[in-house]
């Protein structure tokens, strides 16, 4: 069945052979075929080929409806929506503009509600946003230089001046943070996130623990060296999937829990 949205215009621009191949790099990422997606979103094979190669212009409706099946960040649609002639749809507000206040607000006593939990807002580079107080545990004996604003927590997690020194299976982190980063780059195409891979891979490490390859669909521990023993912890994440602002689009909150009973004492004997 399909469905009813404002489609296209057709008419041929240039403006359309862009937005197009814009959609059509987004659902090749997706892994779908024109007819898996075209079924998917309720519109024909026939009139998606028209919009990917450019002989119709897509509407403001149809570029939101195959952003939502697509999973388009809001950034990249209103990108999209820009090269096909329209006006952006999403907001995009500064992190301190009053019209995120209640959202930020509500994002912070989120964090602070978890402790004695490690816990973090970042954006879409990992760059850090906020945290709880517990995060001095992770970021005990980082350099000064780390935490300096714009902090990124990838940076203060591989940096040889930051957690490296700390983290007994470093090998093992590094893989699997600088994987994350090399994936999300290659989904988005995000340039900054690509350089944040080159960057973090050329930290020189003192580890002396065999490189192996992690499966990204278990959990991997953060392990911990401390005075007190051993801490180890497994991150989790957490989005707002109802944004309609592109920056708290971006927004993931991170926990990093317990991942045994001697760090989970240990974090409630120092809240």
């Amino acid at each position: 069945m399909e469905v009813m949205v404002a489609t296209t215009e057709p008419v041929r621009t240039s403006e359309s052979d862009r937005a197009g191949k814009m959609l059509r790099d987004w659902r090749l990422r997706k892994g779908l075929s024109q007819l898996a997606l075209s079924s998917q979103a309720g519109i024909s094979a026939r009139h998606l080929s028209f919009v990917e190669t450019g002989r119709s212009v897509p509407s403001t409706e149809l570029i939101v409806h195959l952003g939502e099946h697509l999973e388009i960040p809001l950034r990249e649609r209103n990108r999209i929506l820009l090269a096909a002639g329209h006006a952006p749809v999403y907001s995009h507000h500064r992190p301190d503009d009053p019209e995120l206040a209640v959202v930020r607000s509500e994002l912070s006593q989120m964090i602070a509600a978890v402790e004695p939990v490690p816990a973090v807002i970042c954006d879409r580079h990992w760059g850090l946003v906020e945290a709880n107080g517990t995060i001095a545990v992770l970021l005990d004996g980082c350099a000064p230089h780390l935490l300096e604003p714009p902090a990124n927590v990838l940076r203060l997690t591989l940096h040889p001046d930051g957690m490296a020194p700390r983290i007994a299976n470093l090998a093992t982190i590094r893989n699997h943070l600088i994987g994350q980063v090399r994936r999300r780059a290659e989904w988005t195409g995000d340039r900054v996130l690509a350089d944040l891979a080159r960057e973090l891979s050329a930290y020189s490490s003192d580890s002396d623990e065999e490189s192996e390859s992690v499966d990204d669909s278990v959990v991997v521990p953060l392990r911990l060296r401390h005075p007190d023993g051993e801490l180890s912890f497994f991150t989790m994440a957490a989005a707002l999937t109802s944004a309609r602002d592109v920056t708290i689009d971006e927004y993931t909150v991170e926990l990093f829990a317990p991942a045994d009973g001697r760090t989970r004492e240990f974090l409630t004997d120092h809240a």
